[in-house]
């Protein structure tokens, strides 16, 4: 038996070197390892039957092979990593079940995040899109707001409904918050705040449906690709999660490698199987 009849679920992390923000981003180097091989040996520890890289870089695949991962190519045509890496499986000649979209830059996405993800869409068939978010303390959304204020654009938050699917995604802090409830509150208020954490999971037939969709307004202004599903009607289930203590971080710009690293040496690598 082939292996491709086996695998129900599958890590696919689109990798890109031209960057227009941070070119050759996935190799930049993370406390002694670059950037790409940390997101590897997270989703390795995951719970899905396969993990490959994809990308349309030589030095992205020759460096990631040099390090044991599976490596698959994909032309430069690609707009966006969901359609890399719907490419990527169209090229291996593979139609899991459950598809991760793990972009390259998650180095510090725990590997029981990407659990709680498969584990939802294993638990529920009807779930088509899943997407994890972490709820913020008042403390975090007052933060969150300054930042907005002084026009740092990251951070996206998402409400939905008493199912949780999704109703909207944005960069601007919602839902909307009263200036005198904001004041009155303390710092471990119970507000339904939710910081979306940029991990999808996608039925094939999901992803396939999903990339035939035209650009929506709303995509187009919010720079939010998951807004297409949402303007064409498509449910997008929330998934909340808990990172237990750890940070979350993204890495936008050279700038973010000292915070990361700085995040790492406090709270420690995520490679430990004891940690999933």
């Amino acid at each position: 038996m082939q292996w491709w009849y086996l695998v129900n679920s599958i890590i696919v992390i689109p990798a890109r070197y031209g960057s227009s923000r941070f070119p050759g981003k996935p190799l930049a180097p993370i406390s002694g390892m670059a950037m790409i091989e940390r997101t590897w040996r997270i989703a390795s520890l995951a719970a899905a039957d396969k993990v490959v890289i994809t990308t349309d870089d030589i030095r992205i695949e020759e460096a990631a092979k040099g390090f044991g991962a599976e490596v698959v190519r994909t032309s430069e045509q690609c707009a966006n990593g969901s359609e890399r890496v719907f490419e990527a499986l169209v090229n291996m000649g593979v139609t899991p079940d459950i598809v991760l979209n793990l972009q390259g830059d998650a180095v510090l996405t725990p590997p029981w995040i990407l659990n709680n993800l498969i584990e939802a869409m294993r638990a529920d068939s009807s779930v088509q899109i899943a997407t994890p978010a972490t709820k913020m303390t008042m403390t975090q959304f007052r933060d969150l707001v300054d930042q907005k204020a002084r026009g740092i654009v990251g951070g996206t938050l998402v409400v939905f409904d008493k199912r949780f699917n999704a109703l909207y995604f944005s960069k601007s802090p919602i839902p909307f918050i009263r200036p005198d409830v904001i004041s009155k509150a303390d710092a471990n208020a119970d507000v339904p705040v939710y910081r979306h954490i940029g991990l999808y999971g996608y039925r094939y037939s999901a992803l396939k449906q999903y990339l035939a969709l035209p650009q929506g307004v709303l995509e187009k202004v919010e720079g939010l690709e998951q807004l297409r599903a949402i303007e064409n009607g498509v449910p997008i289930r929330v998934v909340l999660v808990d990172y237990r203590g750890r940070t979350h971080w993204s890495v936008d710009s050279p700038d973010d490698i000292g915070r990361v690293e700085a995040i790492i040496a406090a709270q420690g690598e995520l490679f430990a199987e004891s940690l999933v």
